[in-house]
């Protein structure tokens, strides 16, 4: 038997991303951990992140985020949740992420759309939302994505600098 599941959410700009997270950071992966959660023995994803920049809220030099799916490799088993983005080791990130939920679930807001990868391209940090704008494969239309207001990449409108893009997200939550 099969099973068939869809995500749907619906897009935020980067102001409504900004404002509705309860933490932002800008941070570097160090851990990717899968196991049954204890709560509720659901196939969890833990995912550690050193914290490089706190642009939102309150957290430690390093932060947890605990996501329903993952593959467990020792019982070779494993859920997916279709829209719940994945992280790297060794990748840096942006992320915008609400208030836990009472189990300690925490994905990104609009799931991918709260994920924003960090690069270095010619020397300079910038922040792409990993969505195309322009030039869709062959056959594909083009994918809606994240404005990014500010120090837009005229090669890549997906791209910014990751000091203005930064910037441009905490103006959103001084009020």
């Amino acid at each position: 038997m099969s099973v068939a599941t869809a995500t749907s959410v619906w897009p935020l700009s980067l102001e409504q991303l900004s404002t509705r997270a309860e933490l932002i950071f800008y941070g570097k992966v160090i851990n990717n951990q899968v196991k049954q959660d204890e709560l509720n023995g659901t196939i969890a994803t833990y995912t550690t992140f050193t914290i490089v920049d706190l642009i939102k809220g309150d957290t430690g030099n390093t932060h947890t985020i605990k996501q329903m799916g993952g593959f467990l490799q020792d019982k070779n088993v494993g859920m997916r949740i279709h829209g719940v983005p994945t992280f790297q080791v060794g990748y840096d990130y942006v992320v915008f992420l609400p208030e836990k939920s009472s189990l300690g679930f925490s994905s990104p807001l609009g799931l991918h759309q709260g994920r924003f990868s960090v690069t270095t391209i010619n020397g300079e940090l910038i922040v792409s939302n990993g969505q195309r704008l322009n030039n869709p494969p062959p056959g594909k239309q083009a994918r809606s994505a994240v404005q990014i207001p500010l120090a837009v990449r005229a090669e890549n409108p997906s791209q910014a600098r990751l000091d203005n893009f930064v910037n441009t997200v905490r103006s959103h939550n001084i009020r």
